[in-house]
């Protein structure tokens, strides 16, 4: 067994300080190494912040782009389904009961109207977003209150099934394929009206 035998040599003023001189040299040393990885951490951030801006330009160009395929199409689309819609809107935006509402595409007659939601990928939350914001449609645009309004979801890509979700809570849907757009929900399909 070892014994352990304690220092006898007397701590005075000068050791005691080279001591907090050393120990404080120690913690400049660290501060700078946090100072140094808080720089990197914010460059970071910074790049980051960059590209996801980046990616949301790209995600908005696809949008339009699809967007303007499905409004090309979307009258005669519309007509082959029989609903005889013959002018269109897009971008609509407005704010009702401090919530803000963007919608892609309306095409509208005396009677009727389509309410376009434009998705570069269609997804399950996306579909789940368009329902809350169709059930709110006729309070949000009470001019609208008369017509039958019925929902479509355009897209090029797909996520988890969401087209057959989206078709089960009633929405057209429309596949924006190379050059054009089609709708490609079954021939017995029928609509929900909000």
């Amino acid at each position: 067994m070892q014994e352990y035998t304690a220092s006898t040599e007397q701590l005075n003023f000068e050791k005691v300080w080279a001591m907090f001189q050393a120990t404080d040299a120690k913690f400049q040393a660290t501060d700078a190494k946090f100072q140094a990885t808080d720089t990197k951490i914010k460059e970071t951030t910074i790049n980051v912040d960059k590209l996801t801006a980046k990616l949301d330009q790209s995600e908005k160009r696809w949008s339009k782009f699809v967007e303007s395929l499905v409004e090309g199409k979307l009258i005669e689309m519309l007509r082959a389904k029989n609903i005889e819609v013959n002018r269109t809107y897009t971008r609509i935006k407005t704010n009702f009961n401090e919530k803000d509402y963007e919608f892609d595409i309306f095409a509208i007659n005396g009677s009727e109207m389509v309410v376009v939601e434009v998705k570069t990928t269609l997804g399950i939350e996306d579909v789940n977003d368009f329902i809350e914001d169709m059930q709110d449609f006729k309070e949000v645009f009470p001019e609208y209150g008369t017509k039958k309004v019925i929902g479509a979801m355009a897209y090029i890509n797909v996520d988890s099934a969401a087209d057959r979700f989206a078709a089960k809570k009633g929405f057209y849907l429309i596949k924006a394929t190379g050059e054009s757009a089609r709708i490609v929900n079954r021939e017995s399909f029928k609509a929900k009206e909000w």
